[in-house]
């Protein structure tokens, strides 16, 4: 991800810490039987992938290829990126992913869900005193898994992907250009190289060049705009567990703003697919609705990106497949795609494991579209909900104030929480539901009445 501009360097209490040289969680190997038709690689030959993309991804991918006896490199352009992300992980990411607990800025136990009209609801009140949204820099959990990728055993290489070429032979090689940045060279623009690899894994982001390269097609996107605010100690002291997310025309025509606290500062941003000139105009009224909290502020850094809206048209071709936003993994409404970036990028290394015989056979794509089943399977409802819910709820201002008027629910937070935390499913209660479709139709009667009331005063 490429910012826009940078005002002045982070402080140095937030620069990305190195990682730890080794996993606490033991070595997840898979041991299974191989396609019959597969063949046996050569004695002393392991299956060898490439990684494109270094992101949470590309670390969770290469990771779990190198430690399931696959020949892994990862490339990766930028090892300081700073994604304009909000930066929030689910509590079961810490635990699945191992994460050590300093990775976490901040524990957000606290949400304010603001509506057009400046109507706060307090989010959280159902959270068990362990709970919590983690809030990480992209940096420094970046930096860390791609760390601990290279402890399990890939080789870590800072090149630019330029493109592939395909095999012209059953099982023959893919060939994998890009240039190396070394500052030993003395090239600026990086030494022309290539390797031959038997797989790739594009972990490469919303402008991933092997999705161009594959054919995946196109996909429509939203702009990510972000400033990070060095604001007065004492107004981060509101922000210490609380984040706060700002719904309404004025600060996105389709998505939200918000005010995500970090290790020393906040990340103020917004984002929207259908008016992308005009982000700079929706990031202003972001600042000016949340501007009494970060008042005295400072900008240090400037950031935007393009997010995928939807998963790609073709996500596998031949030993090629896409994950995170490659893939297109980033969720509706909510604006996620940290979790799905990372488990994406797990599922398929441990799809190629499989079909490889822990690296001692070639695999086919037939390995890799079990990958793709799979996480279909998990997660397309979450995607298809949250894509109806930014249909039905972000389409005016009224139908805003109805769902901020639905968060204030119990039980609606308590069924939205436990699902984003522990990615599961959650069985409600029938009479709850009952009564939450009663209130849902409520609040969306009382939205569609004030929009034409506020279509009348307009005329």
């Amino acid at each position: 991800m490429t910012s826009l501009s940078s005002a002045v360097a982070l402080p140095s209490s937030c620069r990305a810490r190195p990682a730890g040289g080794s996993s606490r969680r033991a070595a997840r190997l898979l041991v299974a039987r191989a396609a019959a038709s597969s063949p046996k690689l050569p004695s002393g030959r392991r299956l060898r992938v490439a990684v494109v993309g270094g992101g949470p991804a590309g670390g969770a991918a290469a990771e779990a290829l190198a430690k399931g006896g696959v020949e892994t490199v990862l490339i990766e352009r930028k090892m300081d990126n700073c994604k304009p992300c909000g930066g929030a992980i689910p509590l079961c990411m810490v635990s699945e992913f191992d994460l050590p607990l300093d990775l976490v800025d901040r524990k957000v136990r606290k949400m304010k869900m603001i509506s057009p009209s400046n109507v706060a609801v307090d989010i959280g009140r159902t959270l068990a005193p362990h709970e919590y949204i983690g809030m990480v820099r992209r940096e420094v959990l970046d930096d860390y898994l791609r760390t601990r990728a290279k402890s399990a055993g890939a080789e870590v290489l800072n090149g630019l992907f330029l493109r592939y070429e395909a095999p012209k032979e059953p099982n023959g090689s893919y060939v994998v250009h890009y240039n190396h940045y070394d500052s030993s060279n003395g090239k600026v623009g990086g030494e022309k190289r290539s390797l031959e690899v038997d797989a790739i894994v594009g972990a490469d982001g919303a402008n991933s060049r092997v999705a161009k390269d594959m054919g995946a097609g196109d996909y429509e996107y939203a702009i990510a705009f972000q400033e990070r605010v060095k604001i007065p100690d004492d107004k981060m002291v509101y922000y210490e567990e609380r984040a706060e997310m700002y719904v309404g025309d004025d600060v996105s025509p389709d998505f939200y703003g918000w005010v995500f606290p970090k290790c020393d500062h906040v990340a103020v941003g917004t984002g929207t697919v259908t008016h992308k000139a005009d982000i700079k105009k929706f990031q202003a009224a972001t600042r000016l609705r949340a501007k009494d909290k970060i008042e005295g502020g400072r900008i240090i850094r400037v950031e935007a990106h393009p997010i995928p809206e939807h998963p790609r048209p073709k996500r596998v071709s031949g030993r090629v497949t896409l994950v995170g936003d490659a893939a297109g993994y980033v969720t509706k409404c909510s604006g996620e795609g940290i979790y799905f970036a990372a488990k994406s990028g797990r599922m398929a290394a441990e799809a190629i494991v499989a079909g490889s015989a822990n690296g001692t056979r070639m695999v086919e794509e037939s390995d890799l579209r079990k990958y793709l089943a799979e996480f279909d399977r998990l997660y397309w409802p979450t995607y298809k909900v949250l894509d109806i819910l930014q249909k039905v709820f972000y389409r005016s201002n009224a139908a805003r104030e109805a769902f901020v008027e639905m968060c204030a629910d119990d039980y609606v937070q308590k069924m939205t929480f436990d699902s984003y935390l522990y990615k599961r499913v959650v069985p409600g209660n029938p009479l709850d539901d009952i009564k939450l479709a009663v209130n849902t139709i409520g609040s969306l009667v009382r939205a569609t009445a004030l929009r034409r009331e506020m279509e009348k005063v307009t005329l």
